[in-house]
């Protein structure tokens, strides 16, 4: 046998090793993202100050067990959720949205089954209790092309111990007086942390209640953070740009 051919059959098979890497890195890469844990980008302000514009993070699909709208496309190869677990008051979940069933919505858990969720002058109400919320300070943030704005920023506390932030920009705005809302049974009541600025449960035309069964997962981790905000887009293509456009101090923050 000639060197040529020697050769030859070592680089083929390399390249058949090499492939073989590939497509079982591309196959442990889907069942990650399918069953464990998929990413998601932020692309709207609804959960300032806690998740920004540009903000990438993972998913944990685990946390609440599996429904059809755990796998791509929607599946519905099953009804109901396969190892279930409830989402807990506080929890950052993505879930889809109810009026289509395919659109990614994220916001916080704040009424579960039965509680009954109200809104007077800007302060939350769960079962006739209000929720303590105190001013910690200012956050800064800009939309689109004005100048810089500074909005109060708060601090509330759910009743099983979770804080979290929440902004109100606009004093006795159109969602900071409601009526009472009835969580249903098998649903939940989702607000974002941007108070003003936020299409949830209290919009029963635009989000409604949410079924448990369209629950996608809790937000866990995020990854990346670039400056996708309105004013300042993080453009891939000028790399010159990067360290400036690039939240590092954001990378590998939990989500709370």
């Amino acid at each position: 046998m000639s060197l040529q051919t020697d050769a030859h059959k070592h680089r083929d098979g390399t390249w058949w090793e090499t492939g073989k890497i590939v497509v079982q890195a591309l196959l442990l890469a889907m069942v990650v993202r399918v069953f464990f844990y998929q990413p998601f980008n932020i692309p709207s302000g609804s959960m300032k100050s806690t998740l920004l514009v540009g903000d990438y993070l993972f998913v944990s699909k685990l946390a609440y067990g599996y429904s059809r709208y755990s796998f791509p496309g929607g599946m519905n190869i099953f009804s109901g959720r396969v190892l279930k677990a409830e989402p807990k008051r506080g929890d950052v979940a993505v879930f889809k949205l109810p009026r289509d069933n395919s659109t990614d919505y994220i916001k916080r858990v704040i009424g579960l089954p039965g509680d009954e969720v109200q809104m007077r002058s800007g302060v939350l109400y769960i079962d006739g209790k209000s929720i303590p919320k105190r001013r910690i300070g200012d956050f800064t943030t800009r939309e689109e092309e004005g100048p810089p704005r500074r909005l109060p920023l708060f601090e509330e506390e759910l009743p099983n111990g979770v804080k979290y932030k929440v902004l109100d920009s606009e004093p006795n705005g159109p969602f900071d007086n409601t009526t009472v809302f009835k969580v249903p049974a098998g649903h939940y009541f989702m607000m974002g942390d941007n108070r003003d600025n936020s299409t949830d449960s209290r919009a029963t035309w635009g989000v409604g209640y949410v079924p448990l069964e369209n629950f996608v997962g809790r937000a866990e981790i995020i990854f990346f953070s670039g400056a996708f905000d309105e004013s300042d887009a993080f453009n891939i293509l000028s790399p010159w740009r990067w360290p400036f456009d690039i939240r590092w101090n954001r990378f590998f923050n939990l989500v709370r």
